[in-house]
């Protein structure tokens, strides 16, 4: 009884055995198969490609590398639909699908291409059309060759100083503006009968603060370096034809205020030509701040 059991045992164990063998033969005749070879631009193999498959059943993946020759090779896959995926260093990836039916092996070839830097849309060919990679339209966008929109570096420094002084040229003149409102304030009672010398000389001393920082406007104004080629166009034509006003006066306003406070100073009527001294200063003041608001202020 004791032999029967062992060899029924047996029997029983070598059956199993020989169905698993056999079952696993099956599952490995039954497999499918992915090959090809990935080339380049050049027809060349590529070497170290990656060759990633994704069943889109059961989302399970497998990966591997092309050899020397770029050949490659996936064995033993399920049955059923893949996403192909295959990229290489220094070329475009390309994706692809792929049926795999049967104990069967599919030869996939792949040629790869360079990496385009950027892509166009119609659009992108436009004259006029920013270019994607930007967010601002630059001079070639707009039509102009390439050989027109180089930078000159001496033209450059000449703007970057221009730009520069002009810049404390607003400044000075906006400051210059205080002591000039504070000067005409005083004015009215710097003059008559009855007034103080006090009144006076405090309408001088803000006269004469408000010549010197004009003076220091004025200079980094004249001073400025010329860009040559470039126009003088719109308000900044309408600063400069002011400044031909307030230029003239600025300097005939002083000379014409000394005359009047002599006068004042000895008891005397302002008379003469010191009597143009109110309505000089007054132009001078308006042409000032016509140039300043022209130039501020956007209308």
């Amino acid at each position: 009884m004791k032999t029967r059991a062992t060899q029924f045992a047996l029997s029983v164990g070598v059956a199993m055995l020989v169905l698993l063998i056999s079952a696993r033969l099956q599952a490995q005749v039954g497999g499918a198969a992915l090959s090809g070879t990935v080339t380049g631009p050049s027809g060349a193999g590529v070497p170290n490609a990656k060759i990633s498959v994704k069943n889109l059943t059961n989302d399970q993946s497998a990966d591997t590398q092309t050899d020397a020759a770029g050949h490659y090779i996936l064995p033993n896959l399920p049955r059923g639909d893949y996403e192909v995926s295959i990229s290489a260093d220094g070329f475009a990836s390309k994706v692809s699908r792929a049926t795999l039916t049967g104990a069967t092996t599919l030869t996939m070839d792949a040629a790869l291409e360079a990496p385009q830097a950027q892509s166009q849309t119609p659009g992108d060919n436009l004259p006029n059309a920013p270019s994607s990679s930007r967010t601002e339209p630059s001079l070639q966008d707009l039509g102009f060759p390439a050989t027109e929109t180089q930078a000159d570096a001496k033209k450059q420094a000449l703007l970057d100083k221009r730009t520069h002084m002009l810049k404390i040229h607003q400044r000075m003149g906006l400051i210059t503006t205080v002591p000039l409102i504070a000067t005409v304030i005083a004015s009215m009672g710097a003059g008559g009968r009855d007034t103080s010398s006090a009144s006076r000389d405090l309408h001088v001393a803000l006269g004469g603060l408000t010549g010197d920082l004009y003076a220091i406007t004025a200079y980094y104004a004249i001073r400025a370096p010329r860009v040559p080629g470039t126009e003088t166009r719109g308000p900044i034509r309408f600063h400069k034809a002011m400044a031909w006003i307030h230029g003239p006066g600025m300097i005939l306003t002083p000379i014409l205020g000394a005359m009047a406070f002599d006068q004042k100073s000895n008891g005397q009527k302002v008379h003469g030509i010191a009597s143009a001294h109110g309505p000089v200063a007054i132009v001078t003041a308006g042409a000032f701040g016509a140039a300043l608001l022209s130039v501020s202020v956007k209308f």
